[in-house]
């Protein structure tokens, strides 16, 4: 295990809405299993509980999750309420709605305006709270979102929900959303071998919100974790900043402007110290334009 010096504050911070959080968080979906949902090994769950409560001890105050991330044994949202309640003050915890998993985990159509409240209702029961503080509309094909995202917004107006954010957007899902309710972040695929999502980051920068790129270590291999041979261009980084590969990602990431959170998910406790200290790796531009020319 690396050092206990190791803080999720070298990361830098960001604020969601009224809420400041470091820029290095965790992605619950990795502790459910060796594979997300019902797929792979179920994970663990004493050695979960620690992840979890070391994410915390390194500073990590901004947890991504959702109440259809499980597996056939295990719950990433009772996981993180039986680690972390009664929770700390800072503790941002941002999850999901709109994809819907029946109790044996076979997806199905997703989620009408009107079945929101009752995915964020699930959501309070599974971590113990009586507001969630960001709430992602995951989009799931539709060309407008504003029914949808209108529903999320009375649900802010109740008082359950804190901010709002959207996933899996293109631009003029955000354009729709912002004209209903402000938006805290963006949630889309962004990552060294996935550059479609530059034009997002790029204006969520111009428009002061959050960019959470999800399967920025994972690239390609999406749910499924690395599956691919790392590119030789961030083996050398990685050499010669004698990190891994996977830090060098998340590295790369965070140097795409201040406003770029990242949400790596571990159920090792060694990967997880290993993804915090990525907040510290600094690029050098030659190393930055050398990582921009893959896949471009």
């Amino acid at each position: 295990m690396m050092s206990p010096a190791i803080s999720a504050a070298a990361s830098g911070t960001w604020l969601l809405g009224d809420l400041r959080v470091n820029r290095i968080g965790f992605g619950a979906m990795r502790l459910t299993g060796s594979a997300a949902f019902h797929q792979g090994t179920p994970g663990n769950r004493d050695q979960s509980i620690v992840v979890l409560r070391r994410a915390v001890e390194l500073g990590v105050n901004h947890i991504d999750t959702a109440a259809f991330y499980f597996s056939r044994l295990r719950s990433a949202n009772e996981l993180i309420n039986s680690a972390l309640a009664p929770y700390p003050d800072d503790l941002v915890i941002a999850t999901k709605v709109g994809p819907i998993r029946d109790a044996s985990g076979e997806w199905a159509d997703p989620a009408r305006p009107d079945q929101l409240r009752g995915q964020v209702e699930e959501n309070l029961r599974q971590l113990g709270r009586d507001h969630l503080d960001v709430v992602n509309l995951r989009i799931m094909g539709q060309e407008d979102i504003s029914e949808h995202f209108g529903a999320l917004a009375e649900l802010r107006d109740a008082g359950l929900v804190r901010h709002l954010g959207i996933s899996s957007a293109r631009l003029e899902h955000l354009t729709q959303a912002q004209a209903i309710a402000p938006v805290v972040c963006v949630q889309n695929r962004y990552g060294i071998d996935m550059p479609s999502g530059e034009q997002m980051l790029r204006e969520c920068a111009a428009r002061g919100i959050a960019f959470v790129p999800f399967f920025a270590i994972a690239g390609k291999g999406r749910e499924a974790g690395v599956v691919q041979a790392e590119h030789d261009e961030v083996r050398a980084v990685a050499d010669a900043h004698g990190v891994s590969p996977a830090q060098i990602r998340l590295a790369w990431i965070l140097q795409h402007g201040p406003h770029v959170l990242a949400i790596p998910g571990t159920g090792n406790a060694a990967h997880l110290d290993a993804n915090v200290a990525a907040g510290t790796v600094r690029l050098m531009e030659k190393e930055l334009r050398l990582l921009n020319s893959i896949d471009r």
